[in-house]
């Protein structure tokens, strides 16, 4: 499985990620529901995006920032393709992402 670094852009998962913080994405792993993604929308080609998975939808993911006020995700866009999956976050606070608030 293939290892990636990417930036977080936008408040859209705050408070569990902010801006510009930095995670560590495996290409490949297996997506559950609550985990942080990787994704793009058919809509938005080549545009990458950090949400959190919520259950699957048709051929894709029905996905969503977990700021509810400052977010673009499946509400809009509809299912999103999942890429990779977000499981450790590098920078600043590094350790495991944070799950859903509940």
């Amino acid at each position: 499985m293939r290892l990636r670094r990417v930036t977080v852009r936008g408040p859209s998962m705050s408070p569990a990620l902010s801006d510009g913080d930095v995670v560590l994405v495996r290409f490949g792993a297996p997506v559950r529901s609550g985990d942080v993604v990787l994704v793009t929308w058919a809509s938005r080609p080549g545009q990458l995006s950090v949400k959190r998975a919520v259950h699957p939808d048709g051929d894709g993911w029905h996905v969503r920032g977990d700021n509810p006020f400052g977010s673009t995700d499946s509400a809009t866009l509809g299912p999103a393709s999942v890429h990779a999956v977000a499981r450790h976050r590098l920078w600043p606070r590094p350790g495991r992402v944070p799950g859903p608030r509940h």
